[in-house]
């Protein structure tokens, strides 16, 4: 396997370990600097040159994109795919982890544990955004800040509201969390790699610093995540559509609060303090992906029209609960099961025989018209209402 890592910093620990796990393997593995590639974009051929010379085609490519060459990497990353090179993160999903408001938007719509996040401009707006986040002390964050740089602790609802205002008046976009008491100064970190987390860690700042990041001077310490938090991890990642990620999570009174996923996670911190081959999980899973691609199910199956992908919830009162696959009619009908996911369990290719039950959910293949009237009828979905100080919150159906 020909493997390409795009990394600016040929020399840090993260690439190093990476080519010296490819190379312990017996692939072929280059270096390149993500911004010394140009691209060409012509009808039916993309194409895409390094340093002036057209890049011979590669099995892998693994982007290490620092948040200061964002666009372009993403763009350099985008080509590959468009030729057809597997690549160990997608560039929307680089996208989506790198910006957090916008990896925080996707993922609260599911029900993945998450610190309550504010976003506001108005200056109107700052201190309600407090309230509602649960009030002072909170976390205050630059959008695309890493390593724990802007990432400030407001003790008070002033300094919250002085830090807030000085900030945006400085263009800079920020949020406001909550700041989970429990979990001052500690963080976890898991290593996401495919479908499992290949490595986690405890994170634990030092002194007076609330920050536990090991840049910041945080000591690390390896650790066995519960069940829960490796969920989290995972589930997270795979919202985002990240292969690779690293998943930053709080250890809140109510469970795993997720804070943070990163698509070029540093190897130095979770390598030595765990012992495990970080590196190696993740050229191992790329040669595995490079021999048994992945498809985009949607696109493959949906070139006839009026067929598509479904995903069908099997609700209290259906049709559906209690009978067997092969008993409920869908095959009759067209529609094939690709699979079926129950308390977040997925079984692939479920047989004819299983019988469904209230909560299921099955993605389902086949005729539009018949997997439109297996859907539940949509409700009115329900608002919060606030105080004029932002507690003591109600909720009203929403009227349109």
């Amino acid at each position: 396997m020909r493997v390409l890592v795009l990394s600016r910093a040929p020399q840090s620990y993260s690439t190093r370990r990476l080519r010296m796990a490819a190379k312990e393997r017996g692939h072929r593995v280059q270096v390149l600097d993500t911004l010394r590639f140009s691209l060409l974009l012509e009808q039916g051929s993309p194409e895409i040159f390094y340093r002036g010379r057209r890049v011979r085609v590669a099995d892998a490519v693994v982007p290490r994109i620092g948040a200061s060459i964002s666009h372009f990497g993403t763009s350099v990353v985008r080509q590959f795919q468009q030729m057809n090179v597997f690549v160990a993160n997608t560039a929307n999903a680089i996208t989506n982890a790198r910006d957090k408001l916008r990896s925080l938007q996707i993922l609260s719509k599911y029900d993945i544990g998450i610190a309550p996040t504010s976003f506001v401009r108005g200056r109107d707006d700052i201190l309600p955004a407090i309230e509602r986040v649960g009030g002072a002390p909170v976390i205050i964050k630059l959008l695309e800040g890493t390593q724990g740089v802007g990432v400030i602790l407001a003790e008070t609802q002033k300094v919250a509201e002085a830090i807030i205002e000085t900030l945006q008046g400085a263009k800079q976009n920020v949020l406001i969390q909550k700041f989970v008491a429990e979990s001052k100064g500690r963080d976890v970190r898991a290593i996401v790699v495919g479908d499992r987390v290949v490595a986690s860690m405890r994170r634990v700042a030092q002194g007076t610093e609330f920050r536990a990041n090991i840049h910041r001077g945080g000591k690390a310490e390896p650790i066995e995540l519960p069940e829960d938090y490796r969920f989290a991890a995972v589930r997270a990642a795979q919202i985002l559509g990240l292969r690779v990620a690293g998943v930053d999570l709080l250890e809140s009174a109510t469970g795993p609060q997720l804070i943070e996923v990163n698509s070029s996670p540093g190897l130095k911190g979770i390598e030595t303090a765990t012992g495990i081959d970080v590196a190696g999980a993740i050229v191992d899973y790329v040669a595995e992906q490079v021999m048994f691609p992945e498809l985009d199910i949607r696109e493959k199956l949906t070139v006839n029209t009026g067929y598509g992908v479904a995903e069908v919830n099997v609700v209290t009162g259906s049709a559906l609960v209690g009978k067997a696959i092969q008993d409920a009619g869908l095959r009759a009908e067209g529609v094939v099961v690709l699979s079926l996911d129950r308390a977040g369990q997925a079984t692939p290719n479920p047989d004819d025989a299983h019988v469904l039950a209230a909560g299921d959910r099955l993605t389902c293949f086949g005729p539009l018209a018949v997997m439109k009237d297996l859907l539940p009828a949509r409700k009115q979905p329900r608002r919060r209402k606030y105080t004029a100080s932002g507690a003591g919150r109600t909720d009203s159906t929403a009227t349109g």
